[in-house]
Formats: C-alpha cells, structure tokens, sequence
C-alpha cells in the first residue's frame, strides 16, 4: 500500500514558476511509475506528466510540453512536478499518482493505470 501527500500548491501569477512534491510512503516508490493529473472546476481530471520508474522516461500532455518538468527522487521516496510559465487556464487541482509497473521504462497516461493517488493541492494562477 502505498500513501502519497502533495505539497507545493499556491496562488501565483501568470508566468510564475512552482514546483508541486509528491511524499511517497509504505512502500519503496522505485517500484512504482508516476503520474500528475490535475482538475479544473466543472472538468475532467486530466492527465498532465508521467515518469518511469527508473525516471529514464518521460511523457507530458501537449498543453504543458516545454513547460512543466516532472521527476524524482527514489532515494527519498518523493516527485515532482516543476511548473514554469504559468497560465490561468493551468488553474486547478493537481493530483500525483502511482502505478505498480514491472518494467522500469513503462509511463503510463490514463488514470484508470494508477492505484495509488494523492489528496491534491490546488494551483491557482492570476492572470
């Protein structure tokens, strides 16, 4: 089982950059490949960012591609979301997720892959 808490969310103004952490515990998160997906009021959850478990991959939805920067750390069981070049319509909650995958290369980008998810932190950007 394994427990995930976000931290790093705010109110922020377009162009600004955050970087968004994702605790993982209850489990080494070196066996798991993770995702950030976020929600905007009135949306679907959509998927933003997938890395491999080895970090050696890397996938971003084409509305933050250039812009956001996932990765992490498995010697401190944590990951990251690196937000740079906010715009408004970024505006929403961002979740981080895990997926248990065998192969070390895997990202996954659909949330139906994913066991394990956060509580979300809301991102807000003022225009």
């Amino acid at each position: 089982q394994v427990q995930l808490v976000e931290s790093g969310g705010g109110l922020v103004q377009a162009g600004d950059s955050l970087i968004v952490s994702c605790a993982a515990s209850g489990a080494t998160l070196s066996r798991f490949a993770m995702g950030w997906f976020r929600q905007a009021p009135g949306k679907e959850r959509e998927f933003v960012a997938g890395i491999s478990r080895s970090g050696s991959s890397r996938y971003y939805a084409d509305s933050v591609k250039g812009r956001f920067t996932i990765s992490r750390d498995n010697a401190k069981n944590t990951g990251y979301l690196q937000m740079n070049n906010l715009k408004p319509e970024d505006t929403a909650a961002y979740f981080c997720a895990a997926a248990a995958a065998s192969y070390s290369g895997t990202v996954f980008d659909t949330d139906d892959s994913y066991s394990y998810w956060g509580q979300g932190t809301q991102v807000s950007i003022s225009s």
